[in-house]
């Protein structure tokens, strides 16, 4: 695939610390049609000038040997090698603003909360008068670029500074080293990223080492240069670091730092010169050593060198994986052979050993405004916030409770003003993640919003996890605002029975819908792009956040479709695209697939006792993919194993006017294998699946999707509460089914978490939406994987003791 068109170029400021990482972040962002309009570095409290705008002397100054001399080690800047900085600017050309750290890592935690507890001493905020500095400097500046590749620690705080100073953050690294490689080459490591900083040019040192697999004989390797990079490789192998994502190979588990020299023409005018004679080597203890710089100067270079430097390689759009999914839809028959299968629930219930625990620790709020006369959609929104506030409040629950949103709305066009009131509700990092679709007038007269949440009420402290990614990158559209691409509960969570919560535990995953958005534009692809695309392109987003997140396996799946009657393509046939897109993403297994799972970060290998060996990570620990077919329990090895449930929604429109909205209803992590058992029926009156999850002997979840056909040459409408009660009345005998009939018939009244409703079959009344806790999505139609048109489609998730 050609890389994407630039979209709008953006005034940068580049925060630098002389690695090769914020560096060749600084290059992308160049090769993206951005504007970089100066350089902005931190450094230690030193006797060295800092006058802003400063390119410094032609020569460092000499430092005096019998100062103190020990690196600050800092979670966040990197300050060996600060001696060089100032003579960036001349190098450059570029206006270089520089000021002391402050602080230290007063917030510990991978995720910051800049109004946090120590916030105000945390080195993170020394960003904040820095960048204050340079935007006075330079009123044009609207976005910050670093060089986060793996590290979430590094990349959330950039974040919180750059949103609240309006400045889009920019991270083109972020999740580099998973991302496709260049055509026609087989990955195996992550010293592709070096690789591709040494066709773009860079010469990069290395001025710190502090790993087992690397001593002092290392310390001044160019990494960017052939020779360095296998010699990291087989030091690395030694120690068992080089796995594929895990960081080690270019530095970011803090192995190694560096210190770029020189670069393309195109921005290092000059080259940077360090004589062997004013290198000194301070070593620390533990193996960790570095370079202190007594003196540099900066020299002019052959400028014709710029015919050997190629510009950054931009990753392709696709990978092998949603590559070969777009390819195949026009290559390869459908195979429809998964749909139906179907197996018998007669017998014995399959999960005899279970029962109810009475009472569901996550449950589903529905949440309208207070509707009076004509009102304006800040007052409809301001209400429904204020319900919200209520409801936490009654149930002595923190906003963190709330795991993940669906916002109904019915104009889209209110989104902007909506999401400012919304956003009031989450001041914590990792906001829910949330689902925007708009339902026209398809909703009640009245109701201009409807918010369904899904609320946790046994949370243990620091059991909530979640992935709030907020630069532009190559991996996946940017989340700014509030909410986050992913947030993960452990299942055992939801037990009646007290027990720690171990990390990594199975877990369930809410992740965010996910529209075709180009990741590093943010823009939507070009009209002239069949709706394939688009379906192929959104889907992937989905995968790299499960994959991201440890996920193996989905519980279902809705694809959100536009209301476009004028189109040529009908609804129907978009859903059969996704359906068949759907299953293809589940079938494709290349006999060559690398693990895709990204390594620890600096925070997990300083905090996490199950990192601190930088071996850890690779012992035992085979290719985990998605779909992880290892986690199924299957009884019949011969027969094909049905995807995870899947329909087509049609609603009125969604955000940014996207052709296709992704929606997991879960995603399941960290499982053991055979944790997952798949009960399918498909009748002449419904379709039904089951997806079991055991995560340990405490009990069993159980994900179902229910779906009720629609009768050819039906004209009479049901209204909504019947079709609740008549779903319910199927849920329950198919959950006894399960687990007995006496244990179903102890549940009561179950509510579901999400309710879809064809109101060409089904009537929507003035307060249906949210009524008796029913979740209710109005839509123009609904559509089968097989095509079939259904009435309703129901959502249930119960949670079943072990006796």
């Amino acid at each position: 695939m050609p890389p994407p068109t630039p979209g709008q170029g953006l005034n940068v400021v580049a925060l630098i610390s002389g690695g090769k990482d914020s560096f060749f972040s600084l290059l992308h962002c160049r090769a993206n049609g951005h504007r970089v309009v100066a350089l902005a570095n931190l450094h230690p409290p030193t006797p060295i000038s800092t006058r802003a705008g400063q390119g410094g002397d032609q020569e460092v100054a000499d430092h005096d040997d019998d100062q103190e001399e020990a690196d600050l080690n800092s979670f966040m800047y990197q300050t060996v090698g600060h001696e060089v900085i100032p003579l960036y600017a001349e190098a450059t050309g570029l206006p270089l603003y520089r000021q002391e750290i402050r602080g230290d890592a007063g917030l510990s935690g991978k995720d910051y909360a800049s109004r946090g507890a120590g916030a105000d001493g945390d080195e993170t905020e020394s960003m904040v008068p820095l960048l204050r500095a340079v935007m006075a400097a330079h009123p044009e500046v609207n976005a910050l670029c670093a060089g986060a590749i793996l590290s979430t620690y590094q990349r959330t705080r950039v974040e919180s500074v750059a949103v609240r100073l309006g400045l889009t953050p920019l991270a083109f690294l972020w999740k580099y080293p998973v991302l496709p490689l260049p055509l026609g080459k087989a990955g195996g490591d992550d010293a592709q990223l070096l690789a591709d900083m040494a066709g773009a040019g860079m010469e990069a040192r290395i001025v710190k080492v502090a790993s087992g697999g690397l001593d002092e004989s290392f310390l001044w390797e160019d990494v960017a240069s052939p020779q360095g990079v296998d010699r990291l490789l087989r030091a690395m192998r030694r120690f068992g670091g080089a796995a594929a994502g895990s960081g080690a190979v270019i530095g970011e588990g803090g192995e190694f730092e560096t210190l770029v020299v020189d670069g393309p023409p195109s921005l290092f005018s000059k080259r940077i010169v360090v004589a062997e004679d004013d290198r000194r080597v301070v070593r620390e203890g533990g193996g960790t050593a570095w370079l202190k710089v007594r003196k540099a100067r900066v020299e002019e270079k052959n400028m014709d060198e710029d015919d050997r430097c190629a510009e950054p390689r931009i990753p392709d759009l696709f990978d092998a994986q949603f590559a070969g999914v777009l390819e195949g839809l026009s290559t390869r028959p459908d195979d429809q052979s998964v749909l139906d299968r179907t197996t018998s629930l007669s017998g014995p219930p399959l999960l005899e050993a279970y029962q109810s625990n009475g009472s569901a620790k996550l449950q589903q709020w529905c949440v309208v405004g207070d509707v009076q006369s004509l009102p304006s959609i800040e007052v409809e929104t301001t209400s429904l916030v204020e319900k919200v506030e209520a409801l936490l409040h009654q149930a002595s629950l923190p906003p963190t409770s709330i795991i993940s949103t669906v916002v109904t709305l019915r104009h889209m066009s209110d989104f902007p003003t909506i999401n400012k009131i919304y956003g009031s509700l989450f001041t914590e990092p990792n906001p829910p993640s949330r689902v925007t679709i708009s339902c026209g007038d398809l909703l009640p007269p009245g109701c201009n919003i409807a918010v369904y949440l899904s609320v946790h009420h046994g949370l243990a402290p620091r059991a909530r996890q979640g992935l709030h990614v907020q630069s532009r990158s190559y991996w996946a559209p940017a989340n700014i605002g509030p909410y986050s691409q992913a947030i993960s509960v452990p299942i055992s969570g939801l037990s009646s029975a007290e027990s720690s919560v171990s990390s990594p535990a199975a877990a369930l995953v809410h992740i965010a819908g996910q529209i075709p958005l180009i990741p590093a534009t943010m823009d939507l692809p070009s009209s002239s792009e069949p709706f394939e695309f688009s379906a192929v392109m959104s889907l992937q987003h989905l995968w790299r956040i499960g994959t991201e997140t440890g996920v193996q396996w989905w519980s279902s799946a809705v694809a959100y479709l536009p209301h476009t009657p004028d189109e040529a393509v009908s609804t129907r046939e978009k859903a059969l695209v996704a359906s068949r897109i759907w299953r293809a993403a589940h079938s494709w297994s290349p006999e060559d697939a690398e693990d895709d799972e990204a390594g620890p970060d600096l925070w997990d290998r300083r905090h996490n006792p199950a990192y601190m060996s930088f071996a850890a990570d690779d012992v035992g620990a085979g290719p985990r993919t998605l779909p992880d077919r290892s986690v199924l329990d299957a009884d019949d090895a011969s027969l094909p194993l049905p995807a995870p449930a899947f329909f087509a929604a049609e609603v009125q429109e969604l955000p940014r006017q996207a052709r296709v909205e992704w929606h997991a209803h879960l995603g399941f992590a960290h499982l053991d294998d055979a944790s997952i058992r798949v009960v399918a029926l498909d009748s002449e009156m419904m379709l039904a699946q089951h997806t079991i999850v055991t995560p340990d002997d405490k009990g069993v979840f159980v994900h179902t999707v229910l779906a009720v056909k629609r009768i050819e040459g039906q004209t009479e409408k049901m209204p909504v509460g019947i079709v609740a009660k008549e779903l319910q009345t199927l849920y329950l005998a198919r959950i006894g089914a399960l687990v007995g009939l006496e244990v179903a018939k102890g549940m009561g009244d179950v509510a579901p978490t999400h309710v879809y409703v064809h109101t060409g079959a089904v009537t929507v009344s003035a307060g249906d939406v949210g009524r008796d806790g029913c979740p209710v999505i109005p839509c123009f139609s609904l559509w089968s994987g097989k095509g079939e048109e259904v009435a309703a489609v129901a959502v249930y998730q119960a949670w079943f003791d072990h006796k």
